[in-house]
């Protein structure tokens, strides 16, 4: 599916975003000099202003990122960690089996601010002012309201006006939840960016300096005081529908900064492929690609039933690998060399067969015994409402148009000067938590995707960080920037993302009809949100699929599901032309909010 729109080719620079307004911003960055580090950071706090129920700046990012000048690509890890007095016996105490996926008690340390500063700092050249203006002009002077935010804030009016009150503040008009297409703003948050700037700017005339400042006002200034203030202070209503107070602290915030490491990388073919570490979910992406290595896509055909049922395989062993041994590798011994090595891949291949499998099989790397903690539920109010039915959730299901969930941003940019770049922001968003008052935005509650079971790789403990779900991509061709790309969409990410991938570089699709490609994925594993579902044996596919297929997949044991045609994911991706050098640009169409622009 192309919807009229071809694959963007040029010399400057190519942009795909959630959103056309970050687009047209990153490309408006580099039309003033800026290279694809800065755009893809003044596109970032756009998608806070313009998707406040995607993402904000309470939020988190994960990033990939090939320096041209170094030929190095690095992983900017934008996922705060619990704080240092949450503890599963706290949870305990409260009468509570899991972290719930609202309110303040899942709130983390806020990332994205550090790993965007971090990544402007060190591979960034403009000036912060020139960043940040477009995300603070938004903010002032409005933008129109997406239908989905409208629909969120609607739902969660009752919410907003009786409990959450600062949320009310900032986003009902005279009570009123706005209407879609209505000019919106959001002075408070204009505000905070503002005085970030000004306390930058005021401490130093040197830019790396006024970066860092910026940062530290974050962390260890007036925002870390008032977000301080608002989790020590009145309990909070959560999605166990009783009233909590937060575990998260200045001085949390105060002693954590976003790293820049090497990221989790797979060989494959010609090809460097390059994922966040074991900290997020990514390597699943990884581990699927060495497993398909085995099999003859190519024969299969695409959208074939043997290609989707093959696929959808692979991707349970991967993620029931993601869900025994991934978590925080600075806290947990995670054998991820041992996950993506050929021996232990060709052992797993075999467990591939031609019916569609039941059961979740983990592997045991090195001899060890694999254990996932079954997540206990706890019994929760009855959901006499939509807006407390959504505060049980812990992914923002009310903008659930489709069978797919909706969460999550993504920018993607290549640059003239050879810089390749992709970010998955999210978290943060309007209904996660209560607005702090005074800042305009909403703290992030990734705290939800750990287990209360103590000694798992991804069990809650101080300062661990929570496993993400949030998964950029970046490949390498012969040692040359090739593609960068991800999509919204929690769990689902790294199988949506795997089929763009396998049909441009199996297939030979361009960018544009890869991310128009028949999409599916299988809910066979726990989900690693809040209540933390699993449906095994459920195969979702998009209803374009030809029904032959659909047929043959049932015969083989998968109890599909059909979704809307075109309704699954929202691929945004960026490359290099490996054979004329230009830059490509594309992005779904699914939605019809995506948007590329190339020149």
């Amino acid at each position: 599916m192309n919807a009229g729109r071809p694959e963007l080719n040029g010399t400057v620079g190519a942009v795909s975003s959630t959103h056309w307004l970050a687009s047209g911003t990153a490309m408006a960055i580099l039309e003033k000099g800026g290279n694809a580090f800065d755009a893809v950071t003044a596109a970032g706090f756009v998608l806070q202003v313009v998707e406040p129920h995607y993402n904000g700046l309470g939020g988190d990012v994960s990033v990939l990122a090939y320096k041209a000048a170094d030929r190095r690509t690095t992983a900017v890890c934008g996922q705060g960690p619990m704080p240092r007095t949450a503890t599963p016996g706290h949870f305990h105490a409260l009468g509570l089996r899991q972290i719930p996926g609202s309110g303040l008690l899942p709130a983390v340390v806020p990332g994205a601010m550090s790993a965007w500063m971090r990544l402007l700092g060190e591979y960034g050249s403009l000036p912060l002012r020139d960043v940040l203006d477009a995300a603070i002009g938004y903010a002032t002077d409005g933008f129109p309201l997406l239908p989905d935010t409208a629909r969120a804030i609607q739902v969660l009016a009752p919410l907003f006006r009786t409990e959450w009150a600062e949320s009310g503040r900032t986003y009902l008009q005279g009570g009123e939840a706005p209407r879609a297409g209505a000019r919106f703003r959001n002075s408070a948050l204009a505000g905070t960016y503002q005085r970030l700037l000004r306390e930058a700017e005021t401490a130093s005339s040197d830019r790396e300096a006024q970066i860092a400042a910026a940062e530290n006002a974050f962390y260890q200034g007036f925002v870390a005081e008032a977000v301080d203030a608002f989790t020590s202070g009145a309990p909070v209503l959560d999605a166990t529908g009783r009233k909590h107070h937060g575990l998260l602290t200045g001085q949390d915030m105060a002693t954590w900064r976003a790293t820049i490491d090497a990221p989790a990388l797979l060989t494959y073919g010609n090809l460097a492929v390059h994922k966040p570490g074991p900290w997020s979910q990514g390597p699943v992406f990884l581990q699927q690609l060495a497993l398909l290595d085995g099999f003859d896509l190519r024969a299969m055909g695409l959208g074939s039933a043997e290609y989707i049922h093959t696929v959808a395989e692979c991707a349970k062993l991967a993620f029931a690998d993601r869900e025994a041994w991934y978590g925080d590798p600075a806290h947990s011994d995670v054998p991820l060399d041992t996950l993506l090595s050929p021996a232990y891949t060709a052992a797993r291949r075999e467990l591939v067969g031609s019916e569609a499998a039941m059961d979740l099989r983990p592997g045991s790397p090195d001899g060890r015994q694999p254990w996932i903690p079954v997540q206990q539920p706890d019994e929760l109010p009855p959901a006499d409402s939509e807006w407390m039915a959504q505060m049980h959730s812990g992914l923002p299901t009310i903008v659930q148009a489709t069978a797919a969930r909706g969460d999550t941003c993504t920018i993607a940019v290549a640059d003239r000067h050879g810089n390749l770049v992709v970010a998955v922001p999210s978290g943060g968003w309007l209904k996660s938590s209560p607005v702090v008052p005074g800042l305009g935005f909403s703290l992030g509650t990734r705290g939800q995707t750990m287990s209360l079971a103590e000694g798992h790789p991804n069990s809650l403990a101080p300062g661990r960080r929570p496993r993400t779900t949030l998964s950029p991509t970046l490949v390498l061709r012969d040692g040359e920037p090739y593609l960068a790309f991800g999509t919204p969409g929690g769990d689902r990410q790294d199988q949506w993302t795997l089929g763009f991938h396998l049909a441009v570089t199996e297939f030979g699709l361009d960018l544009q009809s890869a991310v128009g490609t028949l999409a599916f994925h299988t809910d066979h594993f726990p989900s690693s949100f809040t209540p933390h579902e699993s449906r095994p044996g459920v195969l979702v596919v998009e209803e374009n699929c030809d029904p032959s297929t659909v047929d043959a997949l049932r015969r083989r044991g998968h109890e599909v599901e059909l979704a809307p045609a075109f309704s699954l994911g929202k691929v945004c991706a960026v490359g290099v032309d490996p054979e004329h050098r230009f830059l490509r640009a594309a992005a779904s169409p699914r939605g019809s909010l995506a948007y590329a622009v190339g020149r």
